[in-house]
């Protein structure tokens, strides 16, 4: 496959503005900011924005991966140092919950609100991994509810991204005193029957991330 010719010194300089200005949005406004603000803030019109980037995607995939591997990487790493297993559980939960308070891209990425970029679904899913083994870790040190499972825990981040979205400006730590609340209830000494089964956590999580994809777009 022959290379593709080089870009010229200014179109290489429209392409890192776009760039740059595209993560800006993002990280302002989530991931289903309108393109004509990235061309905007990059100074661009948006048939410059689309004869660099064919798709929202492609634009998505471009500079949001690796923001999305370094900051899910540091708050999992800041999970594994703790000391107990109910630690290495509830700090993973407090990060993953912070980092969606913070940056409204990375909320997108952890409720799984855009659904398109492969490579955001496997950096997403390894975290996934990682915060299922901290669950099943604590369950078996009994400090955990033995009843909460992956999709339970799924739930608390998809809830998450919802409050942080609609209190951000008048209560930006609002999620903390719930968050705080439900670790709580999640202690295996504070656990009571459940009124319902996991299955119908399951049954919902199509629905739910149908809705987050219908939004993205």
């Amino acid at each position: 496959m022959p290379d593709r010719p080089a870009l010229r010194a200014d179109a290489r300089r429209n392409l890192e503005k776009l760039k740059a200005a595209a993560l800006e949005v993002f990280q302002e406004r989530g991931l289903s900011a309108p393109l004509e603000d990235v061309a905007q803030r990059a100074g661009v019109s948006i048939g410059t924005l689309y004869n660099r980037f064919a798709s929202r995607q492609e634009l998505v995939d471009a500079v949001v991966p690796d923001l999305a591997t370094t900051k899910l990487g540091q708050a999992i790493r800041r999970a594994q140092e703790q000391t107990s297993p109910w630690r290495r559980f509830a700090v993973y939960v407090e990060e993953m919950c912070a980092l969606q308070a913070a940056d409204p891209a990375l909320n997108d990425i952890i409720a799984r609100s855009y659904q398109d970029s492969t490579e955001l679904t496997a950096i997403c899913q390894n975290s996934v991994i990682v915060g299922s083994q901290l669950l099943v870790e604590a369950q078996a040190d009994g400090s955990l509810r033995p009843d909460l499972t992956a999709d339970d825990l799924f739930m608390v981040f998809w809830l998450n991204a919802h409050l942080t979205r609609t209190t951000s400006a008048a209560a930006p730590d609002a999620w903390r005193r719930q968050i705080a609340l439900l670790l709580d209830g999640l202690r295996a000494d504070a656990a009571t029957p459940l009124p319902v089964g996991p299955e119908t956590v399951a049954t919902a999580l199509p629905v739910m991330l149908a809705g987050g994809r219908s939004r993205a777009r």
